[in-house]
């Protein structure tokens, strides 16, 4: 009855007109009026606008800087926000490198709208605005989807083996994490969160393919390129930021982070943002904070679990069954260490055991070797190519001034000469 009224409430305050045919009245609906288009005057004046509200916000952020920086100096802590603000200032500072470029090289200001568009990321932080800003967060989260997928099915082909090897030989690994892979059946949570915390970064990260360090790298914002050894040490630095972040985050509360510096902080954690209201944000930090720092549980593996879900918006929640997947999916090296840590503490650990995981310690070990001597050996023939690039180019450099000094040795002998003559 009360939807009835509202809604004829709603059409008396619109202008009815007979619809043809019919006795039945419909709404008139006015036809909106189309943006109107900025003139190029006013775009300019725009831009212009917006570059020195950038250029004040810069050097007001410079200025609280150095009073940060001041104050380090004196032996004084920062709080998680100022060291995010000192961060931001530093990086923005070193963006501004590149464009000494324009102002050394003449007449290249000319150039600097076309690398302002070829390379947006040059510009400092405080010349973005709302619409490049969330391009970029749509980007990331393409991204994030694209890798999403692409890890699913890396993990769904290395799970169907692995099922198929512990089917073949349980004893060989611990019962817990062999009835598990095996069978595939639910355990409880408190089962996980125990057998969870053995999974420590390093040794995860040790133990991943390339692949898969590839779509953790890119999911936390890291730079994908470099060798297996250099990616495992980008990731182990950026999963300690994260971890120090966490526990000043705690500290501090959650309710005291804004709302940018709390899309910040999920988005570096894997956390969905688009389109996800600032509570819910703040429900599933909570959670990560408790899984990490309470129940202890590696942010690699966290971060895991996030990409086997990240395209599925309802369930980005933390769940068992995520967190079991991901232990399911991982590397059989990487599970037969973790289960010889185990038996190590419970004191039931075999020769037998240890043997197998030095063994394929030993082939992780020859891969990184083979993989470390073909970087130098492609550093080296760059290194030779560029090399005979230069050779010819300074050897015909070296050919006028050799023909210089050809001509004035000449010229020095021919003055004697004519010296003795007069």
């Amino acid at each position: 009855m009360l939807a009835v009224q509202k809604q004829s409430l709603s059409l008396a305050a619109k202008p009815l007109v007979l619809r043809a045919g019919t006795g039945v009245e419909k709404p008139v609906v006015k036809a909106t009026e189309p943006a109107k288009k900025k003139t190029l005057m006013e775009k300019i004046k725009h831009e212009a606008l917006h570059y020195w509200h950038g250029t004040k916000l810069f050097a007001k952020e410079m200025k609280l800087s150095s009073k940060l920086v001041t104050k380090v100096a004196w032996g004084g802590t920062l709080t998680r926000r100022e060291q995010r603000q000192l961060r931001r200032t530093f990086s923005d500072t070193v963006r501004l490198v590149p464009f000494l470029m324009f102002v050394i090289i003449p007449f290249a200001e000319l150039l600097l709208p076309v690398a302002l568009k070829l390379f947006p990321g040059m510009l400092p932080s405080t010349y973005e605005d709302k619409a490049s800003m969330e391009k970029k967060r749509e980007k990331t989260q393409r991204v994030r989807n694209e890798l999403t997928r692409y890890l699913k099915e890396t993990l769904a082909e290395q799970s169907k083996v692995q099922q198929r090897l512990a089917q073949e030989g349980s004893e060989e690994t611990g019962e817990f994490l062999a009835r598990m892979r095996s069978s595939g059946e639910q355990v409880s949570t408190s089962d996980l969160l125990k057998v969870a915390h053995v999974f420590e970064d390093e040794l995860t990260l040790d133990n991943l393919s390339r692949p898969q360090l590839v779509s953790i790298a890119r999911f936390v914002g890291v730079n994908a390129f470099g060798t297996d050894n250099y990616l495992k040490y980008q990731i182990n630095n950026r999963m300690r930021y994260i971890r120090a972040d966490d526990k000043m985050i705690k500290a501090e509360t959650i309710e005291s982070l804004s709302v940018p510096e709390l899309q910040s902080a999920c988005q570096t954690r894997g956390i969905r943002i688009l389109g996800v209201s600032p509570a819910r944000m703040r429900e599933e930090l909570a959670q990560w904070l408790e899984l990490h720092l309470d129940h202890n549980i590696p942010a690699t593996l966290l971060i895991l679990s996030r990409i086997i879900t990240a395209g599925e918006p309802e369930s980005q929640k933390f769940s068992a069954e995520a967190l079991q997947a991901t232990i399911t999916s991982l590397p059989d090296n990487l599970v037969n260490e973790a289960t010889l840590r185990l038996a190590e503490v419970s004191g039931t650990a075999t020769k037998k055991q240890k043997l197998e995981v030095l063994e394929e310690q030993e082939e992780l070990i020859e891969d990184e070797d083979v993989q470390e001597k073909k970087k130098q050996q492609q550093d080296k023939k760059e290194e030779e190519e560029a090399k005979a690039v230069e050779e010819p180019k300074a050897e015909a450099a070296e050919a006028p001034k050799a023909e210089e000094g050809a001509a004035k040795a000449e010229s020095s002998e021919a003055k004697p000469k004519d010296s003795g003559s007069n």
